[in-house]
């Protein structure tokens, strides 16, 4: 079995849902496998990973503003805002969310559905540089 793995970094504009399924394709391309599993982790509390529509930006807008409804910012509620009225609601989206994924190799690339893309979920208002680790292992 052969094993690959980068960091790649990520500038974020702001909150919300961020495409990074080229950047980790490039890195399946690189390791060379034709099948095997790719893990994508982003190894902060604030921030996620996840797999979603990339056909119709609605349905990211509408997530987005979902999670804006669930952890509102500023709430009264929450003791932890030590970094802002953004901070504790954006630990509850990445409690929500998940900080990695795992995507199947298929032929030399990620097997992701059709209307599907790899996303950095960012919650925070005003981010600063995301890192994520890409592990790649197969034949």
């Amino acid at each position: 079995m052969k094993q690959h793995q980068e960091s790649l970094s990520f500038s974020p504009r702001g909150r919300g849902l961020h495409d990074i399924t080229g950047d980790v394709s490039a890195v399946v391309r690189k390791a060379g496998l034709k099948t095997g599993l790719c893990l994508v982790f982003v190894p902060h509390t604030s921030a996620s990973v996840l797999i979603q529509e990339n056909a119709d930006p609605t349905a990211r807008q509408d997530l987005e503003r979902w999670f804006e409804r669930a952890a509102p910012d500023g709430d009264p509620v929450y003791r932890h805002d030590a970094e802002g009225p953004d901070d504790m609601p954006s630990h509850i989206r990445t409690a929500l969310t998940s900080t990695s994924e795992t995507i199947p190799v298929v032929s030399g690339e990620l097997g992701l559905g059709t209307w599907q893309g790899l996303y950095l979920f960012e919650h925070r208002l005003r981010p600063g540089r995301r890192t994520g680790i890409v592990h790649v292992w197969g034949e």
